[in-house]
């Protein structure tokens, strides 16, 4: 019997333990889509407590809780912090099973040194060691990333924002870690959102241009694509729930967004319209400045409407969505392919099975020189557990070139999710050392340790950075 989150953990050949030691306890970590905090990081925050680094803004563990019975005051109301701590802590024996129990010790052994499991029985001595370590300035965002070896983060950034805290951070020679912001325009392709119209205007203010037609719309879009690139932004994001695509002329587009100005209901035929001309727009610019386009795609969004009115979006009320997406994306990459203009483009599914469908997507459009133009993204979200990504990588490698794989991605909002690099990491060896144990692949080590150094970092650094 192995013994719990040992130094072998998720390692089940004595191959795969070799690609580990090997091949991955030195590697960087190259974390390029995250949701971290630059203020955070460039103010170096203090903690008072776990409960503010741990649980704060992390609908992971708050949904578990819930579902666990918890009242909503332990999670986002206003009990103590210690209340809070001992809430999860008293979850935490329930769930194993699910990702989060793995990562709840990983991140506890990692970065606290403490290897007890979490329980109402520790509960307490736990939250006093952690909070004893976090008073201590080796305890602080700087060195929580620091000590993880993070060589890159994307945090993700509204188009609008003054990329105030980027700015400070690269001209601080005392941090050498790249933290790069990423332009998610949901304010934009959102258009029936109540809070469009305020956007527009906060576009508006921000690029200098009246947006009161579709080009200048655009024209203020650019100029922020061009802010961000001065400011080290290689990569854009966005939240596509359903890919839908058609062909729409500019003239069309501009009487939908008239429409919407005018305080009109858009049909759905029209959103889809002004959606998909958008996106082909921001492809474009994309493409000019040779950045990666992420499209992450799948999630059904605030399912509880009544704790959306109650506490907001984002906090803990998404889940798996079931839309195809085969035609509508095959569609809007081939649009902007055949006016070469396609970006490297990264595919994330939220539903298990559209693997094979994105998998079997990228192969259709490529660029000579550019290894993996088109990817798969790794097992995101509800899919970032053994199995999700152990089957991500499969079907990648099924249907790809999983040589090619730009690897893991945090998704967190927590200093202390780097955990989950290791976690991807020793699931790789052991799907490559299986492979070898069972003769479908040689045991070249040399060949395979390089192949786990570039899906765990250089693969996503060259594609990102084009080194």
């Amino acid at each position: 019997m192995k013994a719990f989150l040992d130094k072998q953990f998720l390692l089940n050949t004595d191959t795969a333990v070799q690609l580990y030691e090997n091949a991955v306890t030195w590697l960087p970590i190259f974390d390029f889509h995250c949701h971290l905090n630059p203020q955070e990081v460039w103010e170096n925050k203090p903690y008072e407590n776990i409960t503010q680094v741990w649980l704060g803004g992390d609908h992971y563990k708050w949904r578990l809780m819930r579902m666990h019975g918890n009242s909503e005051r332990f999670i986002t109301g206003d009990a103590s912090d210690w209340e809070k701590f001992a809430a999860w802590a008293e979850t935490v024996p329930y769930i194993i099973g699910n990702p989060l129990y793995h990562w709840t010790h990983m991140e506890l052994k990692m970065f606290f040194g403490i290897e007890k499991t979490l329980s109402p029985e520790t509960a307490r001595e736990i939250y006093e060691e952690c909070n004893e370590k976090l008073k201590q300035p080796d305890f602080r965002p700087r060195a929580f990333i620091e000590r993880s070896n993070v060589k890159f983060i994307g945090t993700t950034d509204d188009p609008v924002s003054t990329l105030e805290y980027h700015k400070l951070l690269k001209n601080d020679d005392s941090f050498k870690a790249i933290i790069a912001p990423t332009f998610r325009p949901d304010g934009a392709l959102l258009i029936e959102r109540p809070t469009f119209e305020p956007w527009i205007e906060k576009l508006s203010e921000v690029s200098g241009i009246k947006v009161n037609s579709v080009d200048a719309f655009l024209q203020a879009l650019k100029h922020r694509v061009d802010f961000f690139h001065e400011n080290g932004g290689r990569a854009s994001d966005h939240d596509i729930q359903k890919m839908e695509y058609v062909e729409t002329a500019k003239e069309e587009v501009e009487k939908i967004f008239n429409k919407r100005i005018s305080g009109e209901q858009l049909s759905n035929n029209e959103l889809v319209a002004y959606r998909a001309f958008l996106l082909k727009e921001l492809g474009k610019m994309y493409a000019e400045k040779q950045w990666v386009m992420q499209l992450h795609m799948g999630a059904l969004r605030n399912n509880n409407s009544k704790m959306k009115e109650l506490i907001g979006p984002d906090t803990g009320f998404d889940s798996v969505g079931e839309a195809n997406f085969a035609e509508g994306l095959s569609r809007f990459l081939d649009a902007l392919d055949k006016e070469d203009a396609l970006p490297r483009t990264v595919l994330f599914n939220l539903n298990a099975k559209d693997n094979v469908v994105l998998a079997g997507m990228m192969g259709n459009f490529y660029e000579e020189g550019i290894p993996g133009k088109v990817q798969l993204g790794s097992g995101w979200w509800f899919l970032d557990h053994i199995d999700g990504m152990e089957k991500q990588m499969k079907d990648f490698a099924n249907v790809g070139l999983l040589s090619h794989f730009i690897g893991m991605l945090t998704d967190s909002r927590s200093f202390l999710s780097y955990a989950r690099h290791d976690y991807f990491r020793r699931i790789l060896c052991n799907i490559l050392g299986e492979w070898v144990e069972k003769g479908f692949a040689p045991n070249n080590m040399e060949f395979l340790e390089q192949m786990v150094r570039n899906i765990g970092y250089y693969n996503a650094e060259k594609y990102f950075l084009q080194r």
